[in-house]
């Protein structure tokens, strides 16, 4: 392989050291590392932020996963199944004996879609030797937070991540056994970009009118207690008007820091004082429209139009079109998903286990939102054109589909229902 002339970075450097303008990230805030604690903060205090990132990662999450066996050999293909707890694409499911201490596809696919919220997610591979083979003990994720550093070469490829250990010194995962995810990566940066970096500024002005607005409800919603005290009696000399006055403000002053809402709340007061409620004058500002406002830059910021729809913004009407914008964008992340599993999971498994010119099988998805309703007047053009054959298996299905009654065992297997029963 030919030497590169040209370069991504300048030397080996680590990503806890770059400025921010190496970095491309201007907002101090939103440097690494600190961006974990930003991105953090906004999706576990925001509930637009937490309602977006649920609805992009969660049909991910649902779709079905399983292993597509693309050309390899049976037993390539079943060990791969097997080690990943994955069914085989084609086939019929078969479930472990246990599921305790096995690994599980959907944990490690809620880890890997942190990519999402923190720009990166990092697992190192574990594996056990047992009966000639080596087996996947555990991808172990690697919190963004615990990294000290993301080494990365001059050609911009990952070189290795640090972690402190407790001796205080660093202790190095090399690329050969991480499985990195990482979203919108651009050359040899492997902090990557979260996806709710577009949504900062709308999450941060957004953030200060809520508190306005509650600031404001907590000063103006009652009204401030007002004392006016009562006149000096007449004549009174000037020591005693004196006295008067300071007696009446200081008395003033307790009743209406003390004044309470209640069945026993009341205020005796002397004859001539006043004692009220006081508003503001004019009108208070409207805080609700900006803050539905950055409610739907937000929700823009991942092409979630639809979480708008309903309120003053669009209508139910244009759902489809929204849905299959979105849509397409899950498909791409999880597209994004395979790509990274199959070159570091599935086909590492193969190269340890039959060498790197051993086909290897792939883990795919199931496209999100192209699923078909399977009702029943499907199922008859179905099984009409030929496209289907009426066996014991699909009769189960569709009576669990359809919350039928069990088959009772004395029915023969495989019939098809008769045109009077039908």
């Amino acid at each position: 392989m030919a030497d590169e002339i040209g370069y991504v970075l300048s030397d080996l450097v680590s990503w806890a050291r770059l400025s921010g303008a190496q970095a491309e990230e201007t907002n101090p805030e939103l440097q690494w590392p600190k961006s974990i604690d930003t991105f953090d903060k906004m999706r576990r205090e925001d509930s637009q932020i937490g309602s977006v990132l649920r609805a992009v990662t969660l049909p991910i999450r649902r779709t079905e996963w399983m292993i597509d066996p693309a050309g390899a050999d049976d037993d390539v293909t079943e060990f791969v199944a097997a080690n990943l707890n994955l069914p085989i694409k084609g086939r019929d499911a078969v479930p472990p004996l246990r599921t305790k201490g096995r690994f599980s596809w959907g944990e490690h696919l809620r880890h890997a879609l942190l990519e999402l919220v923190f720009g990166h997610s990092y697992f190192e591979q574990v594996y056990r030797y047992e009966n000639g083979r080596h087996h996947l003990a555990k991808l172990a994720w690697r919190p963004p937070r615990t990294i000290d550093a993301i080494n990365v070469a001059r050609d911009g490829g990952l070189e290795s991540i640090e972690q402190p250990d407790q001796g205080g010194r660093k202790v190095k995962i090399d690329v050969q056994y991480l499985v990195a995810y990482v979203n919108d990566r651009e050359g040899g940066n492997w902090v990557g970009q979260s996806l709710l970096r577009t949504a900062y500024k709308n999450w941060l002005l957004k953030d200060r009118l809520l508190r306005i607005q509650a600031l404001t409800a907590e000063r103006n919603g009652l009204g401030i207690p007002v004392y006016t005290g009562a006149g000096a009696p007449e004549g009174a000399e000037p020591e005693q008007y004196e006295k008067w006055r300071t007696s009446e403000r200081d008395a003033g002053l307790a009743i209406a820091k003390g004044a309470r809402a209640g069945d026993a709340a009341g205020a005796s007061i002397p004859h001539g004082a006043t004692f009220e409620f006081k508003g503001v004058t004019g009108d208070l500002p409207d805080t609700d429209k900006p803050i539905r406002y950055h409610d739907e830059q937000i929700a823009r910021a991942v092409l979630a139009h639809f979480l708008n729809l309903g309120t003053e913004t669009g209508s139910w009407a244009l759902g489809s079109t929204f849905a299959d914008f979105f849509t397409d964008s899950l498909n791409a992340v999880a597209q994004h998903i395979e790509d990274v599993a199959n070159q570091h999971i599935a086909e590492d498994l193969v190269d340890k286990n039959w060498g790197e010119t051993k086909r290897a099988p792939r883990i795919v998805a199931s496209a999100i939102g192209s699923k078909h309703p399977a009702t029943a007047e499907a199922i008859k053009l179905l099984l009409d054109s030929g496209a289907l054959r009426w066996d014991r298996k699909l009769e189960a299905h569709i009576r669990a589909l359809y919350k039928l009654p069990i088959a009772e065992p004395s029915e023969e297997d495989g019939a098809a229902p008769s045109e009077e029963a039908a």
